[in-house]
C-alpha cells in the first residue's frame, strides 16, 4: 500500500475530490484527518468509509481562511493521529460573477479560501514538522483555470493560478528540509461545484467538445494522482503541477 503508516490531513474532505482522496488514502494504508467547515454529515460519511477500510479517522472542523481556526484544527489532527506526514490542501470555493459586478467581499471570500487558505494551512503544518525535525509532503489543489480563462471567474482563476506559484516557491524553500510540495489541477470534475452543468446541457456539451476524452471527470479519477504525490513513489518530485483534465489542456 502506497501510504502505509502515513498520517494524512485532507482539507475540505466532506465531499467531492477531498472525500475521494481521504477514502483512497485510507485504502492505501493511511490514517486520515477529515477537515470540514459546515457539512458535518458529509465529514462523518468520509470518516465512516475510512474506518471501514481499517484505518483511523479523526474529524476536525475548521475554516481554512481563518488563522485561529487553522491553528486549532491542525493541532487537533496532529494530536488525534499522533502526528502528520501529509497535508492535502483541497478546500476551495467558486462563484461565477461578471467582472463589472464583482465586489470586494466576493473577491476576498474566494481568494481567502483558495489561496490564503493553502498558505496558512501549509505554514502551520510545516512549522510543526520543523519543530520535530520531520519531513513531509504537501499536495495543493489548483484548477484547470490556472491555464484557461472562463468568464465570470475574475476572482477564482487568479486564486488558482496563485496556488501554482505558491507551490513552486514553497517547494524551492522547503526542499532543504525534506518537505515536498506539488500541485494537482483538476479539470471539469463531477462535484457539487459543477452541479449546475446537470441542468445547463448546452454548456455541458460545449465543455465535452473541448475535452479530448469527450467527458467530464470523476473525483475518484483525481484522487489517485493526489495520493501519488503524497506517497514515497514521488520521493524525487517537488515543485511540479499536473492537469487531470481529460486532455483539455495539451
Amino acid at each position: 500500500m502506497r501510504l502505509e503508516g502515513k498520517r494524512v490531513l485532507v482539507t475540505g474532505a466532506s465531499r467531492g475530490i477531498g472525500q475521494a482522496t481521504a477514502i483512497l488514502a485510507a485504502r492505501e494504508g493511511a490514517d486520515v484527518a477529515v477537515n470540514y467547515v459546515r457539512d458535518s454529515e458529509g465529514a462523518a460519511a468520509t470518516a465512516a468509509a475510512i474506518t471501514a477500510a481499517g484505518r483511523k479517522a479523526v474529524v476536525v472542523q475548521g475554516d481554512v481562511s481563518d488563522r485561529d481556526s487553522v491553528e486549532a484544527f491542525v493541532t487537533s489532527a496532529w494530536d488525534g493521529l499522533g502526528g502528520l506526514d501529509v497535508l492535502v490542501n483541497n478546500a476551495g470555493i467558486e462563484t461565477i460573477i461578471d467582472f463589472v459586478d464583482l465586489t470586494d467581499e466576493q473577491w476576498s471570500n474566494v481568494t481567502n479560501t483558495n489561496l490564503r487558505g493553502p498558505w496558512m494551512c501549509s505554514q502551520v503544518f510545516v512549522r510543526r514538522l520543523l519543530a520535530e525535525g520531520r519531513t513531509g509532503s504537501i499536495v495543493n489543489l489548483g484548477s484547470i483555470q490556472a491555464g484557461l480563462a472562463f468568464p465570470g471567474r475574475t476572482h477564482y482563476a487568479p486564486s488558482k493560478r496563485g496556488v501554482e506559484g505558491l507551490t513552486a516557491v514553497m517547494a524551492s524553500e522547503l526542499g532543504k528540509y525534506g518537505i515536498r510540495v506539488n500541485c494537482v489541477h483538476p479539470g471539469v470534475i463531477e462535484t457539487d461545484m459543477t452541479a449546475r452543468l446537470k441542468t445547463d446541457l448546452v454548456e455541458l456539451e460545449a465543455i465535452r467538445q473541448k475535452v479530448p476524452l469527450g467527458r467530464t471527470g470523476l473525483p475518484e479519477e483525481v484522487a489517485p494522482i493526489i495520493v501519488m504525490f503524497a506517497s514515497d513513489e514521488s520521493s524525487y518530485i517537488t515543485g511540479q503541477h499536473i492537469y487531470v483534465d481529460g486532455g483539455m489542456i495539451v
